[in-house]
């Protein structure tokens, strides 16, 4: 299993080879696309990711250790960064999450297509990872 500074280091060389802004976009949209399905009954407010423009939920849960994200949105472009995000920071553990920061988007690009809303929104799911990083850390 990879750790999450190999996923990172992947995933930013893969971004890196991505030249243009649109074919970035494009590509963070079919992360999104490919994302699974999240189940209805997670899809509640208390899963709900304050502060972005349109809905978007993250649901973690912690197994043998590694906290595992489910998450949606409404919105492609939301739905793709979530999806990039998740690429990185799920199968982590608690650790793992809390030394890394996000700031890997802005590094590839990825935060040059959002507004300052999505930015806010971003950054908003950025701190319920860690949140909910902190609170499996307390629990073990």
């Amino acid at each position: 299993m990879q750790t999450l500074e190999e996923k990172k280091t992947e995933l930013t060389a893969k971004l890196k080879q991505i030249p243009n802004k649109d074919e970035r976009l494009k590509f963070i949209i079919e992360q999104g696309k490919a994302m699974p399905p999240m189940a209805d009954k997670f899809k509640i407010d208390q899963f709900l990711v304050k502060g972005c423009i349109s809905k978007a939920w993250l649901f973690p849960q912690l197994k043998d250790g590694r906290i595992l994200f489910h998450a949606d949105s409404e919105a492609m472009i939301v739905k793709g960064i979530i999806a990039i995000l998740l690429q990185v920071y799920s199968e982590a553990t608690p650790e793992e999450v809390l030394q890394e920061d996000g700031s890997f988007l802005a590094d590839v690009g990825v935060t040059e297509h959002l507004s300052m809303n999505r930015r806010n929104g971003l950054a908003n799911v950025l701190k319920m990872i860690q949140a909910y990083a902190t609170a499996f850390k307390a629990q073990s």
